[in-house]
């Protein structure tokens, strides 16, 4: 069984794997951040931590 650090490595080096050879540190972390910013939202719903989009737009003011 893999341990989570694992799994994030393993990840991590799947995404550099996919970068071009002319990637910058910029891209590279933009890359990490997508990903890390989905778990963190995949974990949010799986926890009920959503709204629902009436509730977002009305703390907009926008027309549901």
């Amino acid at each position: 069984m893999e341990t989570q650090a694992s799994t994030i490595k393993a990840e991590a080096r799947r995404i550099v794997d996919r970068l071009p050879d002319s990637a910058s540190w910029k891209d590279l972390i933009y890359q990490l951040s997508v990903r890390q910013s989905i778990e963190a939202g995949i974990k949010d719903a799986d926890e009920g931590r959503v709204e629902s989009v009436e509730d977002v737009r009305r703390s907009f003011g926008l027309p549901e």
